[in-house]
């Protein structure tokens, strides 16, 4: 809480990953709060993005959830808190006895703080499920599980100080920093190439990176404009380039030899698996001339310290982790791991899904990524926390929602709204509708899932309480709250922690967040030398083992967390989306965020400033296409595929490639999500929102009038 009225809280953006820090003051009239700018924040020193400026229009905005609510008769009544939590405790009851404890599915939340997820994942297998999930899996769950896999762990390998001061080239792949994170794209990224450092974009899509990096007088940026699902193709070719090199001039550092020998296993299978590898095939297959791959192969290859940025464009697919993994082989052939302005380096979209994943948010690991399956890990958290944990990794939450009306027949949703967020949208309310015997969400407005719910809990807002979260480059940093605006609304810790003491009656009731966090740093070793005082305004990147490390900037400088302190090289083949256009949906649909808009729109679709700057869907459509359907620039046109369809505006622009759509799943009106797929990676369990088959059409009766906030 804040000592004074007047005095402005330090605080963290409620939005991207970046974790810029703001600072939020009390307006003269209870439940106004105002941005200032925070000047010496460790992140952004001040500079913040027009979301971050606009964070605080959420905070009393008139369609705040104020009190409990109960539906009856498929309408909601308003309830005291008891009745509410009776009803959520006595169907969770109900369901465990009557379908087991697998009958529940909690979801997790990214835009809440690390103490809420902890204790939503411990009540789920307290509860007796491991059957929890949060909404990486929608983003970077297959990120997390090459680097997890291949690295030893799911995150950031570099820091992005490190990487403005030491990088010499900027590989982007599948990452649109200009408009989604874009503090970091102008303080850290683009300074970098002011410097001389040298940019590689590879995106299906000409966007606002792009348009950042075209700096007079530099020729810097190279960007690989790819055909959507050919990002294995592309690397191959990269990777093969190489190789050949390295053969024809063994003396020149293509490849770091000496630390592929002592660092890496693997390093055959790659080489056998580009062995025939057609290289002219495959630029062709990208869309791309081959001459342009292989010039940004020689820029990467010949950089001193080259590091990669990866993004949903490369981990939403079906083959998320082979794509990952590939960019992983790039960095470990040529040396760029383990050192400053390096790495492979996920861009993390929503302010804590760093977090969320940290604190072990997830159906197969507990907190600091110890695997449920690991017998000595799981018993060392059974120790701290009294009692058993389920050995066998839970369902995702794609596949708990696809498992509705089977084998789950319950689901806690905290701070999500898997309706929007969740691929064929359409055939996600169904089910949720349909067949889900209940449902409770603790939100902070009544969200499109919310609707849906049998009990809605009102939660506080970002601004309104303490707690930490952890940025995309493992930055942990504190939230400091301002004063509660709605007298009967509850912190989600309070909520959660009142559910598991009805539930349990021991181990969830804790004296405030700090508590939680005290016990946090129990089970997880990733952050056992953290405290609240030791973060302090600066925050500290994890691993920090013990009490006193400064945490590491960069990760893997003398070894890799693997059994044998190898990194793991593995040749990948490309693998076609699993829907290619036909004579019925000749189109190719990718979708991607906004830089005004954010996620699924819950926040930035009530804000008058983003709204503004984007108030309705649209999709991009090239000149070619365009002039082939008979649609101009500005028409309503009917966007489908075969899950759906939604009227949208049509942009018609080059920024695309012919044969390709592009548009986004802000907007509840028209949303991407009712038209995308939801086939998963095998391993990740990461749905393909990158690659879909759709067809256009001019909509002859305009939809006119529909509100983005319909």
């Amino acid at each position: 809480m804040s000592s004074e009225a007047d005095e402005p809280v330090k605080t963290i953006c409620p939005y991207c990953g970046v974790g810029c820090g703001i600072r939020v003051r009390e307006g003269e009239e209870r439940g106004e709060m105002n941005f200032v700018p925070w000047g010496d924040a460790p992140v952004n020193e001040g500079s913040v993005c027009i979301k971050g400026g606009a964070a605080t229009h959420v905070v009393d905005h008139e369609d705040r959830l104020t009190e409990p609510l109960i539906k009856e008769d498929g309408e909601f009544r308003e309830a005291t808190w008891d009745e509410a939590l009776s009803r959520v405790v006595d169907e969770m009851e109900s369901i465990r006895e009557r379908h087991g404890p697998d009958g529940m599915g909690f979801f997790g939340s990214s835009k809440t703080f690390n103490e809420e997820n902890y204790l939503l994942q411990k009540l789920a297998r307290r509860y007796g499920t491991n059957q929890i999930d949060n909404c990486t899996r929608m983003c970077h769950a297959s990120t997390v599980w090459a680097l997890r896999t291949s690295l030893g762990m799911g995150a950031m390998t570099n820091s992005m100080a490190d990487l403005e001061d030491a990088a010499d080239v900027l590989w982007i792949q599948g990452a649109n920093p200009g408009e989604q994170h874009p503090i970091a794209n102008s303080q850290y990224f683009r300074q970098a190439v002011l410097e001389g450092a040298t940019v590689i974009q590879v995106d299906p899509h000409a966007n606002k990176t792009t348009e950042s990096f075209d700096i007079e007088g530099t020729e810097r940026h190279m960007h690989l404009q790819l055909e959507p699902g050919t990002d294995i193709p592309l690397l191959n070719v990269v990777l093969k380039t190489i190789l050949e090199r390295h053969e024809a001039e063994p003396d020149a550092g293509w490849i770091d030899e000496a630390f592929v020998e002592e660092r890496t296993k693997g390093f055959e299978d790659l080489r056998e698996t580009l062995a025939d590898f057609d290289k002219q095939a495959a630029a062709e297959e990208c869309g791309v001339p081959l001459e342009e791959i292989e010039r940004a192969a020689e820029k990467y290859a010949m950089g001193t310290d080259a590091a990669i940025f990866t993004g949903m464009g490369m981990s939403q697919h079906t083959c998320g982790v082979d794509n990952v993994q590939n960019e992983i082989n790039l960095a470990l052939i040529t040396g760029n791991l383990g050192k400053p302005g390096a790495g492979v380096n996920p861009l993390r979209g929503q302010n804590n899904v760093q977090g969320t994943c940290d604190v072990g948010a997830m159906p197969n690991v507990l907190p600091g990524y110890q695997l449920v399956d690991d017998d000595e890990a799981r018993e060392s958290v059974e120790e701290v926390w009294g009692f058993e944990i389920p050995s066998e990794p839970g369902l995702t939450n794609v596949e708990i929602s696809h498992a509705i009306g089977d084998t789950v027949h319950g689901l806690y949703v905290m701070g999500e709204n898997p309706i929007m967020s969740e691929p064929d949208g359409n055939a996600t309310e169904r089910r949720f509708r349909e067949d889900l015997g209940f449902l409770v969400v603790q939100d902070i407005f009544m969200t499109e899932t919310a609707e849906l719910a049998d009990v809605v809990l009102p939660a506080t807002t970002w601004a309104e309480r303490g707690g930490t979260v952890t940025n995309t480059d493992r930055r942990v940093q504190r939230m400091r709250g301002a004063h509660k605006v709605h007298e009967n609304t509850r912190h989600d810790l309070d909520i959660l922690s009142e559910v598991g003491t009805r539930l349990f009656d021991e181990g969830f009731d804790f004296d405030g967040p700090e508590a939680v966090f005290e016990e946090l740093r129990e089970v997880c070793p990733i952050m056992h030398g953290m405290s609240y005082d030791a973060l302090g305004e600066e925050g500290l990147h994890w691993p920090c083992y013990e009490p006193g490390d400064e945490g590491d900037p960069y990760l893997y400088e003398d070894s890799f967390e693997t059994e044998d302190g190898l990194a793991r090289i593995e040749g990948v083949v490309h693998q076609a989306p699993k829907e290619t256009p036909d004579e019925e949906y000749p189109l190719v649909l990718t979708t991607a965020r906004l830089e005004e808009q954010y996620n699924t729109g819950t926040m930035s679709r009530r804000s008058p400033t983003l709204s503004r700057q984007q108030p309705e869907n649209f999709v991009d459509v090239h000149p070619t296409d365009a002039e082939r359907y008979g649609i101009e620039d500005g028409d309503d046109v009917v966007l489908r595929s075969r899950r759906g369809e939604i009227t949208v505006r049509a942009d018609v622009t080059e920024a695309i490639k012919e044969g390709v759509v592009w548009t986004t799943p802000h907007f509840a009106a028209a949303s991407a999500n009712r038209l995308t797929n939801d086939v998963l990676d095998e391993r990740s369990k990461i749905p393909e929102y990158k690659a879909a088959t759709a067809e256009i059409e001019v909509d002859l009766e305009p939809a006119g009038g529909a509100s983005a906030d319909d």
